[in-house]
């Protein structure tokens, strides 16, 4: 017989303790506990700071500098469209200050190994913006800047005609007076 009682009572004690934490969760006022949500991060290799990309970034900063634009670094989680070499290359991600569209500016710099590389991971991001998959990506009318600075590559993209801040177009400007460009065919 104590066998058959402890096959009843296990379940129901079970059942009970359950069915009092529902309850007792549904009557409290207590309002539910907060569960934490992982911060979204950039999706590739993370990238220190090397010489090199101090180097790019000391240049952006000058050339932005000019134009009374102010760099920062930024630690959003920003990923435009990129070809297979720059997507898997370390990059580091940067913002121009822009005080009407906050949201805006972001320029990445990508590193490869020697400037030989850089060059050729900005030809293919240049030929992949004018494929299908590449322009898709993007809304139309998106300007894009591809510059070579060293081992480094420097992609920008904004959109002229839904910019809130006069002041992106400087962005662009100061952009293009840096190292060797890489146009995008609209």
């Amino acid at each position: 017989m104590t066998i058959r009682v402890r096959r009843v009572a296990v379940p129901a004690v079970g059942s009970l303790v359950l069915a009092l934490a529902v309850v007792g969760c549904a009557a409290s006022g207590a309002p539910s506990p907060v569960v934490p949500v992982a911060p979204v991060v950039t999706v590739g290799p993370a990238m220190t700071v090397t010489p090199a990309v101090n180097l790019t970034r000391v240049e952006l900063a000058r050339v932005l500098g000019d134009r009374n634009l102010v760099l920062s670094d930024s630690q959003a989680a920003m990923r435009p469209a990129e070809a297979p070499l720059l997507g898997a290359a370390p990059r580091a991600v940067y913002q121009v200050l822009l005080p009407k569209d906050p949201t805006k500016g972001f320029i990445v710099v990508y590193e490869f190994r020697d400037p030989a590389r850089a060059a050729e991971a900005a030809t293919e991001q240049q030929a992949y913006l004018a494929t299908g998959p590449g322009r898709v990506q993007r809304p139309q009318g998106t300007v894009t800047i591809i510059r070579q600075v060293g081992s480094t590559v420097i992609l920008y993209d904004w959109l002229p005609g839904a910019s809130l801040d006069p002041s992106a177009a400087g962005i662009q400007d100061a952009l293009e007076t840096l190292g060797i460009g890489y146009p995008v065919p609209d």
